[in-house]
């Protein structure tokens, strides 16, 4: 397969199941805690909130130029750099070329949900103690998860490339 078209439909794959599981989200749930939906008991819910923020909401009490600034163009600044560096850099190993299709597809859709909607659905929730819980959070924040510890895996376990003997 053609790698530009590789990574243009990995991308548009993290984007796609992120939109349509918020969009099932948003039709489907109802707000808040009242609406929680337990799948594994206590330790995996479905919780619908609207986030105005970044990660765990942070960012979100900033005012509103902070925040389109903070939230929304160095994001989008980051994310076209990031495209441009897969799309140039032909000698990227499979493993690190998916997982930055990972990050730039969830992070592509946190940012459509921004200025769409002015915040991102987030519905996902785990607690496996009472001090052991996430955050709630989105199939796109999973996404950029995903790619973060796939990069780490890369650099850690990755091939290493041969040095070129003076």
């Amino acid at each position: 397969m053609n790698r530009n078209l590789f990574i243009t439909l990995l991308i548009v794959f993290n984007i796609a199941i992120d939109q349509i599981s918020k969009v099932i989200v948003r039709t489907t749930m109802v707000e808040g805690r009242e609406g929680e939906i337990n799948v594994i008991g206590k330790y995996f819910q479905l919780i619908w909130v609207e986030n105005k923020g970044a990660f765990l909401g942070m960012g979100s009490d900033m005012n509103p130029t902070l925040r389109l600034i903070f939230l929304l163009i160095l994001p989008t600044i980051v994310l076209l750099y990031v495209i441009y560096y897969i799309v140039k850099t032909k000698d990227l190993d499979r493993l690190s070329l998916i997982a930055f299709c990972c990050i730039v597809g969830g992070g592509i859709a946190n940012v459509f949900d921004r200025i769409v909607f002015g915040e991102v659905t987030d519905f996902f929730f785990i607690q496996i103690t009472d001090s052991i819980k996430t955050g709630i959070f989105n199939v796109a924040d999973l996404s950029v998860t995903t790619g973060m510890i796939m990069l780490l895996f890369s650099g850690a376990f990755g091939k290493k490339k041969k040095e070129v003997e003076a």
